[in-house]
């Protein structure tokens, strides 16, 4: 059995995640130790029991630690099948985090699956709906992989209650990556998303905006929405000819209006200045896709340790080397050639 440390790195929820997405889709069972070592309260949160039992839902694995605060987990899948699933965290975890491990497994099952989610749709420290939608599931698609989403209840932290459906398709083709480019710069946009909080604060995060990107009027747009509880998330959107960057980030009580917007403002500008085409969070997730797939190569911006940790545990669990090369002060590349098929329709390089 692969035994894995989830102290190494950067010490969070990914190393577990990123561990039982390829132990289903390799048939492989795991040992998951120190789990989110690195955090300041370490083991499972719901989000990542949901994250678990999703897992085993759709494959039927044996499990152990399946509880909350568990800093060990033994994960034994069995086959995947393709199907309804619905799962709810139970409070406002990220929907987002539970659908990207349930995935790839259901997209290299053999019949197309329904994926129910419940939970929180826009979350600090994950990516939410909008940017599965706009950013992550395009760029899956160039892959070959094909999943539709649709938004049914916004969710924010902490009341939760958000839901979304996924049609997930399995796969026909695969291909390879190749993306060093991302083409001339066609729109962009600024989205401000609230919910139960004074209008003010959408206004002053648009004005920020304004004042920091240089975005013209027509382009920045507020949007109201009915939600179990309050929130707010500033999202800046890069339109371009090969792929979309999204940048985000979600308002807290002890932050201003105008830092929330300067955040997101600030990512912005280092991603575009940096003429890259992935961004550093969507480097991170399309790793997975494309070592079970056909591998391939696109450039990014200086890579996060995050980044650099879930490289170290696909190598752990595959074999597959990961190659970061430096081009310049704000260019990296990163390549990988998968020389064995490691899923039922992965590539081989």
């Amino acid at each position: 059995m692969l035994v894995i440390d989830g102290s190494q790195g950067e010490g969070g929820g990914q190393i577990f995640r990123t561990s039982l997405t390829l132990s289903m889709c390799l048939q492989k069972p795991v040992r998951i130790k120190n789990i989110r070592a690195g955090r300041s309260k370490p083991g499972l949160l719901r989000q990542h029991l949901a994250c678990l039992r999703a897992g085993q839902a759709i494959c039927g694995a044996e499990i152990s630690g399946d509880e909350l605060g568990s800093t060990e987990v033994i994960f034994k899948p069995g086959r995947v099948v393709p199907g309804e699933y619905r799962f709810a965290i139970g409070s406002a975890g990220s929907t987002s985090l539970v659908f990207q491990t349930v995935l790839l497994p259901l997209l290299l099952s053999d019949g197309v699956s329904e994926v129910c989610l419940e939970g929180g749709t826009h979350n600090g420290h994950a990516p939410s709906f909008d940017f599965i939608e706009k950013s992550f599931l395009p760029l899956m698609a160039q892959l070959g992989y094909r999943a539709e989403i649709e938004l049914e209840r916004y969710g924010f932290y902490p009341a939760g209650g958000g839901q979304w459906r996924a049609l997930i398709q399995p796969v026909q083709e695969l291909k390879p990556l190749d993306l060093t480019s991302r083409g001339a710069l066609l729109a962009t946009e600024a989205v401000v998303t609230s919910a139960q909080i004074p209008g003010h604060i959408a206004k002053r995060e648009l004005q920020q905006i304004r004042k920091r990107c240089h975005w013209p009027e027509e382009v920045l747009h507020r949007r109201q929405v009915e939600s179990a509880g309050p929130g707010n998330i500033v999202s800046l959107r890069a339109f371009s000819e090969q792929i979309t960057e999204v940048a985000e980030v979600v308002g807290e009580k002890q932050l201003s209006a105008e830092r929330v917007a300067g955040r997101a403002a600030k990512a912005m500008k280092r991603y575009l200045e940096a003429d890259v085409p992935v961004g550093e969070h969507l480097a991170d997730q399309i790793l997975l896709p494309m070592v079970l797939g056909k591998g391939g190569r696109f450039t990014t911006l200086e890579p996060s340790l995050h980044l650099q940790t879930n490289i170290e545990v696909i190598r752990q669990l595959t074999g597959v080397e990961v190659a970061l090369t430096k081009e310049s002060d704000f260019v990296w590349s990163v390549t990988t050639h998968p020389n064995s098929p490691l899923s039922p329709l992965g590539g081989e390089g």
